[in-house]
């Protein structure tokens, strides 16, 4: 690809300040108790039945524990329960996990043979301290407790309780708690449980902090011995089972084609390359061979094969590797292909696909192309996810832990991988209960794509015309432009889990004739046939095809850039993207932060990347970048707390911004970075947070000076007045998104648009640590970890004759170091 003007890498860019952050004052909905007497006794005698074990028969289900007790402690529906202080690691008592069932809060909690007593003692303590205190001890606790029982299965389930296997046995996921010392003692003691109930359990398994994921074939039985015989279960989760989305479609045989085609075709030596983890991959096709790597094709399992009996990998790869076929196919101009393509079989061949434990079976795929080419740098395409029955509602998983797991490096001396994942897709016969776009809003996306560390790839819709005779009287679905049918949603997610998709990639659209909903070839993209003996050509749509052309987007921009970070990869593909004015028609009816632009950016991401915008500046559009680190938390005597912030002074052409003065003139920030995932549902406040920290950026306001930037958003620089917030104003409401919309996930981009000579000011951009478990749990000493980001600032002016490109080049030349790769 000819780039005149590179993206312009900054370095040593930042000022490293000492950081506290402000203190949000954060009210708790805890009941309040009219008769706190009577309410402690009930809770004192509720105690006393679980540490008798009363064997009455509203107890026949109740589950004991070899060397301790399960209890459930249940809260008052729509108000909070204070789960932290249920758990007490010094004396061995530990909050397992944390549901919700109808508004109401319930915590499974493991307490130690002899160690039943400490929950007596808090609400004696809270009971003799009623009448002498205004706030009785342990009041919060007791307060938000409105039973206690000892726990049954359904106390150990994850999800909706009607997919706990009955008598029919179904695989299951079970995790384990563990520690430092006990991992090896879990993994054995588990096993040994398995073998002496009969329990098929598969060898692999995921390690997350805290937490062992086995795969058991279990029915509910199975399940109750396995918690009565294994110290160590936390929770239960149905195992996800994967779905394909296609359909094979032949086009004709068109062998002259694909020979023209490789005639004019320049195939690269780059360092580059597309791992699909899919069906297999048949690398024998004319098309894809002069690509692929060397030793390139893989399985997870020997047995499987490596060839691809579904089509799918196949297809996958000639989008990956062409990006769109059909118009190179029609095109008379040579062909740079700047990367090469392999793959790793994940999925067994159909009539045999039985349940795997998805995340382990990913991390050995990675692991396995790694070996084999170590030297690559690639990024991953996955367009494999399960069915919505299993998480849709944005909760992390144990496939999508393992995911965000393997992009931050976990386990691997922290080398940063990209992970671009599709996020599955609406089946047409949706429609029928539910029009366009209606269950696109309804269908949640798909695991494993909720995954923090991922790029989520939903669609949107790019064709039309139908030619099919067969189709008559039918009409597409979706207008060019507007999101794909096809294309599953955020929208009804909480709001505190990550935007996905990041961004939409062309998936095609659906065809109508007002009752049946259907595919048509017409709309799908044209790819390679894993039948290339027979024909050369099929066809792929939806999130599939979709996450086949991001992978290429981020091919050609790691080949153009070597070296270049995973996130800023990331960074650049969510920041280059735009929303079409259809979508805002769509979705951002009420363009306000609380309504239209929340739906917008939940339904379509950031919009549709532009590739010319992610790999390039132009003279008066410029895309600066900055790949730095920071250590967000530290311990100073024996306190854990925020440690460093960094400002970074960027170059600015301030001159030419204030010539242009009343112009409009656009800032565009995208921050990326990777966290290392804590999953298990243990809740998501306190010092259980599925982050291991988060980031957050701010910019200089136009009417602030750097001291006043700095105490607006750093208590630690205001000194001893606290109150200090400096002169001056945010700017906050000048965000299109504003940090609501924005600060959740691992990624946050947002723009504003101003005057340039308000812009001339604005050359400050503060990147701040959020909280997360490296601080807050102590006992795994991650609190002096380093976190590493990409930071990606674009400014742009709708004139097209202003140079800034230039203007920065000369500025920076002897004040900051600055790189231009050229190769």
């Amino acid at each position: 690809m000819n780039i005149e003007k590179k993206n312009i890498f900054l370095q040593n860019t930042k000022r490293e300040l000492p950081y506290t952050s402000q203190q949000k004052r954060v009210s708790h909905d805890y009941p309040v108790r009219e008769n706190p007497h009577q309410h402690v006794q009930r809770i004192l005698d509720q105690l006393m039945r679980c540490q008798e074990r009363d064997l009455s028969s509203e107890q026949v289900a109740a589950i004991r524990c070899k060397s301790g007790l399960y209890l459930e402690f249940e809260g008052v529906a729509s108000k909070e329960m204070k789960v932290n202080s249920l758990e007490d690691l010094r004396q061995g008592i530990r909050l397992l996990n944390v549901r919700e069932d109808e508004g109401v809060i319930k915590a499974t909690v493991y307490v130690p043979e002899g160690k039943e007593s400490c929950f007596l003692r808090k609400a004696e303590a809270y009971r003799d301290s009623i009448d002498i205190a205004e706030t009785p001890k342990n009041n919060d606790l007791i307060c938000s407790i409105e039973k206690i029982s000892v726990a049954v299965v359904e106390s150990f389930w994850v999800g909706e309780k009607s997919m706990i296997p009955t008598q029919s046995k179904s695989w299951c996921e079970i995790w384990l708690r563990f520690d430092k010392q006990n991992v090896k003692i879990a993994k054995e003691d588990f096993r040994e449980c398995c073998e002496q109930n009969n329990i098929d359990c598969k060898e692999q398994y995921i390690k997350f902090p805290e937490r062992l994921v086995f795969l058991a074939h279990t029915n509910r039985e199975d399940i109750k011995n396995l918690i009565v015989g294994c110290d160590f279960v936390a929770e239960i989760r149905k195992a996800p089972e994967t779905t394909n989305f296609f359909d094979e479609l032949s086009g004709a045989e068109q062998n002259e084609w694909v020979q023209e085609l490789i005639q004019r075709t320049i195939f690269n030596e780059t360092n580059t390359a597309v791992c699909l983890l899919d069906t297999g991959l048949e690398g024998g096709h004319p098309l894809i061979k002069p690509a692929l790597v060397n030793n390139g094709i893989q399985s997870v399992n020997p047995s499987w094969g490596i060839n691809d009996q579904q089509g799918h990998g196949t297809e996958m790869a000639g989008i990956a590797i062409y990006y769109d076929l059909q118009k190179k196919l029609g095109s008379s101009d040579d062909i740079d292909i700047n990367h090469q393509i392999e793959s790793v079989k994940i999925l067994p061949p159909n009539g045999s696909n039985a349940p795997e434990l998805y995340g382990a079976i990913t991390e050995q795929a990675v692991a396995m192309t790694e070996i084999q080419n170590s030297s690559l740098e690639r990024c991953f395409c996955m367009a494999v996810t399960a069915p919505t029955d299993s998480v849709s509602d944005g909760r992390p998983s144990s496939w999508s832990g393992a995911l965000d797991g393997i992009a931050a490096g976990v386990d691997n001396g922290d080398s940063k991988r990209l992970i671009i994942v599709s996020a599955g897709n609406v089946e047409p016969s949706e429609f029928v209960t539910s029009l366009y776009p209606d269950a696109n809003r309804l269908h949640g996306v798909e695991n494993p794509a909720q995954a923090w560390n991922a790029l989520t790839v939903g669609a949107y819709n790019d064709d039309v015309q139908i030619v099919d005779k067969g189709l008559n009287g039918f009409m597409p679905v979706a207008e060019s432009g507007e999101l794909s049918p096809y294309s599953s949603t955020s929208l009804m997610w909480d709001k505190k889990w990550p935007v996905k998709p990041e961004i939409l990639c062309n998936g095609s659209n659906v065809a109508t004739n007002g009752e049946d909903y259907t595919n048509c070839m017409d709309f799908s993209l044209l790819t390679t046939s894993h039948k290339y003996l027979q024909h050369s050509f099929s066809t792929i749509w939806a999130t599939s095809a979709a996450t086949a052309q991001a992978s290429w987007m981020a091919a050609e921009l790691f080949a153009v850039y070597p070296g270049i970070w995973p996130e800023t990869v990331r960074g650049l593909i969510v920041h280059s993207a735009r929303w079409t004015e259809k979508m805002k028609h769509q979705f951002c009816k009420d363009d306000k932060k609380t309504t239209g632009r929340k739906e917008l950016i939940r339904t379509c991401g950031y919009g549709i990347p532009n590739l010319n915008k992610a790999i390039q500046c132009m003279n008066n559009s410029v895309n600066m970048i900055i790949q730095d680190e920071l250590q967000p938390f530290t311990k100073k005597e024996n306190v854990y707390k925020m440690n460093e912030m960094n400002i970074h002074a960027l170059p600015w052409p301030k001159n030419i911004l204030e010539a242009l003065g009343s112009t409009e003139a656009e800032l565009k920030v995208t921050l990326s970075y990777f966290i290392e995932p804590g999953p298990g549902e243990i809740g998501w406040k306190d010092k259980y947070r599925y982050q291991s920290c988060g980031l957050r950026f701010d910019v200089i306001n136009a009417d602030e000076g750097i001291e006043d930037f700095e105490k607006r958003i750093n208590i630690y620089m205001r000194g001893d007045d606290k109150n200090d917030k400096g002169e001056g104003t945010s700017g906050s409401e000048r965000w299109y998104l504003g940090s609501d919309n924005r600060d959740v996930g691992s990624i946050h981009s947002d723009y504003m648009k101003l005057s340039a000579a308000d812009l001339s000011e604005i050359n400050q951009i503060a990147v701040y640590p959020v909280v997360g478990w490296w601080r807050e749990r102590h006992h795994l000493d991650k609190y002096d970890s380093k976190v590493r980001y990409s930071l990606v600032v674009s400014i742009s002016t709708p004139e097209s004759n202003v140079d800034l490109y230039t203007s920065i080049l000369t500025q920076i030349k002897n004040t900051v170091d600055i790189t231009i790769p050229t190769v």
